[in-house]
């Protein structure tokens, strides 16, 4: 387990817009220059959207944010209306972000944050969970994968994004 001079670290919602946001452009621009990919638009009133409807949870350090995801019941497009198989109370898994300072620092918090994720879902009734990655980003992919997900469809691309579609059953 890796320690941390001062406080430990703890799970909590976000409460700050700017803060999420801040920390998902950070992962999204290390991650661009690590791959070679174009860094993907983000919108703060989505960001606002997601922290207001306490969607965001975040893994700090005192009360600097190092890594979050977002859970919805709500998925991100329409896409995965015709990508993914029935389920009974699917939840979706986005916006995973590890501040780029903190990534060398502990490798697990990527892991971290599937894990809690998985067992948030499980938690509020979730029989399946449901995400969306770059096939380029092989770290991610990877970790997925690693943890169950199993993709669905092909990857598909549009303009500079490719994506594939994941999905992880909770009844295990």
């Amino acid at each position: 387990m890796t320690s941390y001079p001062g406080p430990a670290l703890v799970w909590r919602w976000a409460d700050s817009a700017e803060e999420v946001h801040a920390l998902l452009r950070a992962s999204d621009a290390h991650t661009a220059e690590q791959y070679g990919l174009r860094v993907p638009e983000r919108r703060i009133d989505r960001s606002s959207q997601l922290v207001a409807r306490r969607a965001v949870h975040v893994l700090c350090h005192g009360k600097t944010a190092v890594a979050m995801f977002t859970l919805t019941r709500q998925p991100p497009s329409s896409r995965h209306q015709d990508v993914f198989p029935l389920a009974r109370a699917p939840m979706f898994l986005q916006r995973l972000a590890v501040h780029p300072d903190w990534s060398p620092r502990d490798a697990t918090l990527g892991l971290r944050c599937v894990r809690r994720a998985c067992e948030t879902a499980r938690a509020a009734g979730a029989d399946v969970l449901r995400a969306e990655t770059n096939p380029d980003l092989c770290r991610s992919l990877d970790l997925l994968t690693g943890l169950g997900f199993v993709p669905h469809g092909t990857v598909e691309t549009d303009g500079w994004m490719r994506r594939v579609y994941l999905q992880r059953r909770l009844d295990r």
